[in-house]
């Protein structure tokens, strides 16, 4: 698990996908070795095991948030203050249904700030259209708090 855990930070992959590699590779060898049905059956556990602990292990899970507001200052201000992440402003954006004036707004969060995402928008602008994807790579900088 620590190596899987150096080498995501490393590759961008995931824990879950890190440990499924290495122990796919050691259930091979041992298949050549021992029997294949039980390599097998080890090789299925092993599988599931990883997918539930990238499941479990959201905060390496990286989430791209748009944000078309009215209310850019509230939404940056919160955001910032509540989870330190950058934003990219896009000013200048206009609704196609009642033609206003809005600004775009950028971020990238981890799976486990979407909460504190959800309360910073319901404090600053609870009217503002979210829309959050899957980002599958990050390139430059992306903060990661200390966790104890």
């Amino acid at each position: 698990d620590i190596l899987g855990i150096v080498l995501r930070k490393r590759t961008g992959r995931t824990v879950g996908t890190i440990n499924i590699m290495f122990n796919i590779l050691i259930i091979f060898f041992a298949g050549f070795v021992n029997d294949w049905p039980h390599a097998l059956y080890s090789a299925l556990a092993i599988f599931i095991n990883g997918r539930v602990m990238d499941s479990l292990y959201t905060r390496q899970q990286r989430l791209q948030v748009m944000i078309v507001t009215a209310r850019p200052r509230q939404v940056v201000n919160e955001i910032q203050n509540s989870m330190r992440r950058g934003i990219t402003i896009v000013h200048d954006a206009e609704g196609a249904f009642h033609h206003e004036e809005k600004t775009i707004l950028f971020t990238i969060i981890s799976r486990a700030e979407m909460y504190d995402l959800e309360q910073a928008m319901r404090h600053s602008d609870p009217y503002a259209f979210v829309s959050i994807t899957d980002s599958v790579k990050i390139l430059g900088h992306f903060y990661e708090p200390k966790t104890d």
